[in-house]
């Protein structure tokens, strides 16, 4: 499994999986942020959008998600200010610049984004800016891989870990992996020469019977990660249950603001509530995210879900295992269909 939406685009758009040989097969995994986020988040992203005085920040590729009865780009087009940032500090100058309006930042992402989000909101309490907030949606992968092995996915010998992510967090939260369920990992870049690399350092640990946690991507991933992004990701987050989308509640996966910050928090500032959500009539990405199913068996692939007319997450984002498997080819293990 390929954990990272980074990954998954890398193979398809390299066509690797047409020169794997019968035995090597990739199936993705819940390495997308926008895929994993659940239906009720999109919905609160959407409340908000609705209220008076509100400008919701966001990255471009949650403005087409689908909540239960709309998206953001669709609220947008009947008025709502919604705009796009290119990162967290874009956000926090937007809220300099209109003192008279709530600037919501939406916290969708990984290791990978949080700390960025992490820097905005202390600028923000040195600033004593009283008008920008973050409404915190943020994922952590290690429990998510831990989940789906004690789910026992069969399909899965071995996990293609995530480089930015990795990054950020190291290689340790990852040892679980290779001595609590005898499965080998390997982070790796993204890099068609990096890919391959990986899955022969995979298949050694297979032949050799050693699992372990292999760093291929050694210029940029240390085993102790980043030392200060884990020190200020701790600082200002505290790790809590978090519901990912297809998965489920998983315990200790998402990052809320601690006490010092949660003036910050924009479901505590407006009182957003979960509500009971709606998700689309027979969507598969949760199984996707999973590793179940590959993209091309979902009922709905490239017929009524296509890039134009996206269903699910998974072919909305950018990195998502749909979108990847209709951009590049459809791809049914090995076989590639042009």
């Amino acid at each position: 499994m390929e954990v990272c939406g980074t990954h998954t685009m890398s193979i398809a758009r390299f066509g690797l999986k047409s020169v794997f040989p019968k035995r090597v097969n990739m199936i993705s995994g819940p390495g997308c942020p926008v895929c994993v986020t659940p239906t009720e988040d999109i919905d609160k992203a959407i409340e908000l959008a609705r209220k008076d005085g509100v400008i919701v920040a966001t990255f471009g590729d949650m403005l087409r998600v689908p909540g239960s009865f709309s998206t953001l780009e669709k609220e947008k087009a009947k008025g709502a200010d919604v705009r796009i940032v290119y990162s967290p500090m874009d956000a926090l100058a937007m809220a300099r610049e209109n003192p008279d309006k709530n600037v919501v930042l939406l916290g969708v992402g990984f290791e990978t984004t949080s700390p960025g989000m992490a820097v905005a909101v202390k600028a923000a309490k040195k600033e004593k800016i009283d008008n920008f907030f973050v409404l915190a949606m943020f994922k952590t992968i290690p429990q998510a891989l831990e989940k789906i092995l004690k789910a026992g996915n069969r399909r899965i010998d071995a996990f293609l870990l995530p480089g930015h992510v990795s990054a950020v967090i190291g290689s340790k939260p990852y040892e679980f992996i290779a001595k609590k369920y005898k499965i080998p990992g390997v982070i790796g870049g993204f890099d068609s020469k990096d890919i391959l690399k990986s899955i022969d350092m995979i298949l050694t640990q297979i032949k050799n019977r050693r699992p372990e946690i292999g760093i291929e991507y050694s210029s940029v991933v240390k085993k102790e990660g980043n030392k200060s992004a884990i020190k200020l990701l701790n600082e200002v987050f505290k790790n809590v249950e978090s519901n990912w989308r297809g998965i489920g509640r998983i315990p200790s996966s998402g990052l809320e603001l601690r006490r010092a910050y949660s003036a910050f928090d924009a479901s505590k500032k407006f009182r957003l509530k979960t509500k009971k959500a709606k998700d689309p009539a027979g969507c598969r990405c949760g199984d996707v995210l999973l590793g179940i199913l590959d993209p091309e068996r979902c009922p709905l692939f490239a017929k009524r879900c296509r890039p134009s007319n996206p269903v699910g997450p998974c072919m909305v984002s950018s990195e998502g295992a749909c979108a990847a498997a209709f951009k590049y080819g459809r791809t049914i293990g090995n076989r590639t269909k042009n």
